[in-house]
């Protein structure tokens, strides 16, 4: 999952890089809002953490420059400002939650996995499903005909990415932007091999076969071949 922070104080912005990072998540950072509508405009990010009063444009001409445009990325607002009509502003242009500074890390974790589950709240919603295969969001644990499968954080990452897309063609680079950040600099073949890895633990032993090559295209998932 992939998740943009910006925040103008830097320390601040860092620890929570950093303890997202820790949590497995994919991180980009910026410190004003102009850099943050930037890369709203080039990325398609999974929630998005903005701060209120920012430089060059304030978290609400952020947002909603963002949602205007279509952007429809859930947006959880950090403030040090508890002012109520400030809450019903940023609400009303289409935040989805607000945090008041200072906050628990654990609490900001707990609101970004809520503002992140999609609308309605049931089991069905926090399982995806492909073939035999069942991905439960919640738990992070897969599931293959009574088999649990073990997995690392970025083949769980990249294998939500493609059941959250099934049938869909993901092109490598598509991929890579999802699951790394912007400043990833490993290998340049690392999706191929996280393919490979899954490969061997989703389909292995199986006839039918679910994480498909689309040569010359990328990858896709499907309800198995």
């Amino acid at each position: 999952m992939r998740i943009l922070v910006a925040e103008d104080e830097k320390e601040l912005a860092s620890i929570i890089t950093r303890r997202l990072e820790d949590e497995d998540y994919a991180v980009d950072t910026v410190h004003n809002g102009l850099d943050a509508v930037s890369y709203l405009q080039e990325t398609d990010y999974d929630a998005v953490i903005l701060d209120v009063m920012m430089p060059g444009k304030n978290g609400f001409e952020v947002i909603d420059e963002y949602r205007k445009q279509g952007g429809m990325a859930p947006v959880l607002f950090l403030t040090a400002r508890d002012a109520v009509d400030d809450r019903v502003h940023g609400l009303d242009l289409g935040a989805d939650d607000y945090l008041v500074k200072p906050f628990s890390f654990k609490e900001l974790l707990a609101r970004l996995r809520a503002i992140t589950r999609r609308p309605g709240g049931n089991e069905k919603v926090n399982i995806l499903s492909a073939g035999s295969l069942k991905l439960d969001l919640r738990s992070h644990k897969a599931m293959r005909e009574g088999r649990e499968i073990e997995l690392s954080s970025k083949e769980f990452a990249i294998l939500e990415f493609l059941m959250r897309n099934k049938g869909t063609i993901l092109d490598r680079e598509s991929i890579r932007e999802h699951v790394w950040s912007w400043d990833y600099e490993g290998e340049s073949n690392v999706v191929d091999v996280y393919i490979r890895f899954l490969r061997k633990k989703i389909d292995d032993g199986f006839s039918d076969k679910l994480i498909q090559t689309i040569r010359g295209s990328g990858y896709m998932i499907s309800d198995g071949t």
